[in-house]
């Protein structure tokens, strides 16, 4: 079964970037990808995506608001170069929070928290 993602950043670099980490694992499809998170909500309100990846500073809409917005509907993986959300992040009870640049290595830690929680 595959795990159902979405991608919402305003950074068409920092997109690819999670593509291209996610094209690593066979188990992981991307549904689509968003500039804006007000896009994503129709999509997000089917409750058919698994995991969101999701950046913090956008124009429209700031990504923990969205993310208080959805939380019931998805699980949240923050990506972001901002340190000083992480307590937030986590009060939004995000699977994890990752710091642009994002390595391999700590996208990898991130999925593997989505797996102890959900598989």
């Amino acid at each position: 079964m595959k795990i159902k993602c979405v991608i919402i950043d305003d950074e068409p670099l920092a997109i690819r970037v999670v593509e291209n980490h996610l094209s690593e694992f066979q188990n992981f499809e991307i549904v689509k990808t968003f500039n804006n998170p007000i896009e994503a909500i129709p999509l997000l309100e089917k409750g058919e995506i698994d995991v969101l990846f999701l950046d913090i500073n956008m124009p429209k809409m700031n990504g923990l608001e969205f993310a208080e917005i959805i939380k019931s509907k998805t699980n949240v993986i923050i990506t972001t170069a901002y340190r000083e959300y992480a307590v937030e992040g986590f009060d939004l009870q995000a699977v994890d929070y990752l710091l642009k640049p994002i390595s391999f290595d700590r996208f990898l830690k991130a999925v593997q928290k989505y797996f102890d929680l959900h598989v």
